[in-house]
């Protein structure tokens, strides 16, 4: 694994003026395009609570996108070292915000990774890096929430 300072280069171009510009709060679209070099542009919005598009994505979905991602990618390198095969994952997550008057934060992301490991690889293991991974994860470790990880690990048939 490559050490020391790593950047990440990404644009976010408004792409919502409808002629007026932000003239008035009703008065253009909350939609951007996310790009970086070489990858396909990710359409945003706002979450339509803020009057966002709901076909696109918002900065909240991404968050809690990004924090299910990186603990899954620690995770299967955990596993992939400890001689645990994963042969399937997938994560349910779920982020809680606060939208108050005072204050506008998210409370907690929780995950709920379902993952089917082989049969006869120890299973109590799996479980137990889920908590190594969540202790390795960049996205956790630069939060000021908790994100909680409530794994189900499931044995493929013999």
């Amino acid at each position: 694994m490559a050490h020391g300072e790593h950047m990440y280069t990404v644009k976010v171009q408004w792409t919502g003026n409808r002629g007026s510009g932000t003239s008035g709060y009703r008065d253009y679209d909350r939609d951007h395009l996310i790009e970086s070099a070489g990858k396909p542009a990710i359409p945003g919005s706002a979450d339509p609570a803020f009057r966002g598009d709901a076909a696109r994505w918002n900065p909240e979905d991404l968050l809690v996108a990004s924090a299910s991602a990186c603990h899954k990618l620690w995770y299967l390198h955990l596993c992939a070292d400890a001689g645990i095969a994963v042969l399937d994952y997938v994560d349910e997550a779920q982020g809680t915000m606060i939208d108050t008057a005072e204050e506008g934060r998210f409370k907690e992301i929780v995950l709920h990774p379902r993952v089917t490991i082989r049969a006869g690889d120890d299973r109590a293991r799996a479980e137990h890096l889920h908590h190594t991974a969540h202790e390795k994860c960049y996205v956790a470790n630069s939060v000021n929430f908790p994100i909680r990880c409530e794994p189900v690990i499931v044995q493929a048939d013999a």
